[in-house]
């Protein structure tokens, strides 16, 4: 929840509280409701359900990171967070206003908050906007989100609210036409839907990889590849076999699709 995350795009997550809603289709294969619904019964997730705030000892931890971070003159990011969403707007405000206090505190750190509701974030951040080391990724699955959510999330970077925005495309489930959007763009993180709970994976196709890192080239955006998925398929819709459950190993993957970059957040 937890210390030196297994996800390839961040050092560390951080889970303020756990719960949530499920917003699109995206959610339909959630990890973080199974994860909820083998330990707590799915108690915390859906409307009304009460989320639950992680104990003061997983809060601390948070400020030992940026302890170590300044000693080591290197910055660290955590991902917050994977068993929640930051701007659902069932959590009590209170424990969001702590929220963006640690982030406050601790300025050797690159926060990367990922939301499914970006529309709340205008109306949620901090009355200044926050602050240099905050990046906030939209997820987006496919073109109809694209089109619905994307003028959203490009306008808080143009009315200063927030300095670094990207997209998490994952679980990709179509092709993207992101030229609108994409030189405004600092971060795209692509990644196939791993099986999670016995639901088979859906499909992800080589080539809206392949198109994401096409269009941003020379944009400025950083593309960060971070999975194939349990169920590659060609352009022809032929099954990938890979060795890796998820897809996640990189050696696995043709070389035009090893593609890893990082954006500057903070510092």
């Amino acid at each position: 929840m937890g210390e030196n995350s297994g996800i390839a795009w961040t050092d560390n997550t951080f889970n303020p509280w756990i719960g949530c809603t499920k917003v699109s289709p995206g959610c339909d294969h959630c990890y973080a409701a199974a994860y909820d619904q083998r330990y707590s019964g799915g108690e915390h997730w859906g409307p009304g359900a009460p989320r639950r705030r992680t104990n003061v000892q997983n809060w601390n931890r948070v400020k030992r990171w940026d302890r170590e971070a300044a000693a080591s003159g290197k910055r660290t990011r955590v991902f917050c967070a994977s068993l929640a969403d930051v701007f659902d707007n069932e959590v009590p405000i209170q424990w969001r206003m702590d929220l963006w206090q640690l982030i406050v505190e601790t300025p050797n750190l690159d926060w990367i908050l990922v939301t499914k509701r970006v529309g709340n974030v205008e109306r949620m951040v901090p009355g200044t906007g926050f602050r240099p080391n905050v990046i906030v990724l939209a997820t987006i699955v496919d073109q109809s989100e694209a089109n619905r959510d994307m003028n959203k999330l490009v306008r808080l970077k143009r009315s200063g609210v927030v300095r670094k925005i990207g997209v998490s495309y994952e679980p990709a489930l179509g092709p993207v036409d992101w030229s609108p959007w994409i030189a405004d763009l600092d971060w795209l993180i692509v990644g196939g839907e791993s099986s999670q709970g016995g639901a088979r994976a859906r499909a992800f196709r080589l080539s809206w990889g392949r198109s994401a890192i096409s269009q941003a080239d020379g944009t400025g955006c950083a593309v960060f590849e971070k999975q194939m998925g349990s169920n590659p398929q060609d352009d022809s819709g032929n099954g990938i076999a890979l060795r890796d459950r998820a897809g996640a190993e990189p050696s696995e993957w043709p070389s035009d699709l090893s593609v890893r970059q990082f954006p500057v957040i903070g510092g």
